[in-house]
């Protein structure tokens, strides 16, 4: 059975936020193009059929800067509809005429519907009144007039992240060495130096944490285990509210003197823990530099 591509068409008034719900959903997996004219709308989505499932989510900025070629927006959403592998979604964004005049003053931008040297209330009512229609064939109207950038992220992120049943966030784990310098990209930091050391145990000097015999030796003193349940626990806790922000990838990078013995064990618990719940991938960035010491 072919896959059915899920397309969203993000529309609007100009400065109600239709470049922060592209981000937004671009980092969502979302495969986005700004300002595409309406008429390719048709010829745009046979490219995406012809992907053999590597694109099959996808969100289009269509707008009046496309001129004359937005009148086209309803034929080409009638030749969407008879594709049967394909679903589309309108997503309309609005705004209060003081919200928008505010910001475009605040950008120093010109609207793009006020003649020249026109005032920006102008723009606004005749962009306004050509937008209605779509307008009441969008499926979601969202007033952005009170919504703080983050607030926007949350809510097309509630509605549209699980389009495809895919995972809300992906973690990635990286085992590293002190020695070498913390990851640049972590958010999370934590620092297993003082577990009991497989590097002074002469027959597990040369292994590594993936190895069974270093994984059990660090795995098995009580402040080990004492700090991994802490360590889980609020794990469990703060992914979900990393969630509920509008987070789609975080990394975690838990660090030992050399990266080769203690970090890298406790890496691979705490991906045997996650994968139960996220997206979990596993990184050992020093591992095999030196001895591990």
């Amino acid at each position: 059975m072919a896959q059915v591509i899920r397309m969203l068409i993000i529309t609007g008034m100009s400065g109600a936020g239709k470049t922060i719900a592209v981000q937004c959903l671009e980092d969502m997996g979302f495969f986005c193009v700004d300002n595409l004219p309406p008429a390719l709308i048709p010829k745009f989505s046979e490219l995406v059929r012809q992907s053999d499932g590597s694109v099959r989510r996808v969100a289009l900025v269509c707008d009046l800067r496309g001129g004359e070629f937005f009148s086209a927006l309803f034929d080409a959403l009638k030749d969407l509809e008879e594709q049967n592998q394909l679903e589309y979604q309108i997503v309309f964004l609005e705004a209060d005429d003081e919200t928008l005049v505010r910001r475009y003053k605040a950008s120093r931008r010109k609207h793009p519907l006020a003649p020249d040297h026109g005032r920006i209330v102008d723009g606004i009512a005749r962009e306004r009144d050509m937008l209605s229609e779509v307008r009441g064939r969008a499926d979601l109207v969202l007033n952005t007039s009170r919504m703080r950038p983050l607030e926007l992220k949350e809510v097309l992120a509630k509605r549209y992240r699980g389009m495809d049943d895919e995972d809300a966030l992906s973690v990635n784990v990286i085992s590293f060495g002190f020695k070498y310098g913390i990851p640049i990209d972590a958010d999370l930091v934590f620092d297993v130096r003082f577990l009991p050391n497989p590097y002074y145990i002469d027959t597990l000097r040369s292994r590594s944490g993936q190895d069974p015999d270093v994984y059990d030796y660090v795995m098995k003193w009580p402040a080990t285990q004492q700090f991994m349940t802490k360590l889980l626990d609020m794990a469990d806790f703060l992914l979900p509210q990393y969630v509920k922000e509008g987070k789609t990838q975080i990394v975690v990078a838990i660090g030992c003197t050399g990266g080769r013995h203690r970090s890298v064990a406790i890496a691979e618990s705490i991906r045997e823990h996650l994968q139960k719940s996220f997206t979990v991938t596993v990184a050992h960035r020093d591992l095999g530099k030196d001895d591990g010491r």
